[in-house]
């Protein structure tokens, strides 16, 4: 049960985030912890390898009779929500830059 622990896990970076810009004047990607965009993007690429992954080993591991069904299929599902998530990101970005390359100059 992955995912209650990573939306709570977001949810405090965003309270943390909001409380942080409220308490400051100029409240900057470097101020902010993890401000980095290129940090952002790789983690998060990281963190889908990672859920794709347990989603495949899970199912392994079913397949060899050594785990439970409803795990499974939370695995599975979380896998499957994270790929939606990853080919709609990237259909996003191709139609930016599709849109960027269609812009006279």
């Amino acid at each position: 049960m992955a995912i209650p622990a990573a939306a709570a896990a977001a949810y405090r970076a965003a309270a943390q985030m909001g409380t942080t810009a409220a308490s400051s004047a100029a409240a900057t990607p470097a101020n902010i912890p993890g401000g980095n965009f290129s940090d952002f993007l790789s983690g998060a690429v990281k963190d889908s390898i990672n859920t794709i992954r347990q989603g495949e080993q899970a199912a392994t591991a079913q397949v060899q009779g050594k785990a439970n069904l409803v795990d499974v299929v939370q695995s599975v599902n979380a896998a499957e929500i994270t790929l939606d998530t990853v080919v709609a990101v990237r259909d996003k970005v191709v139609a930016a830059y599709q849109s960027i390359m269609n812009m006279p100059i």
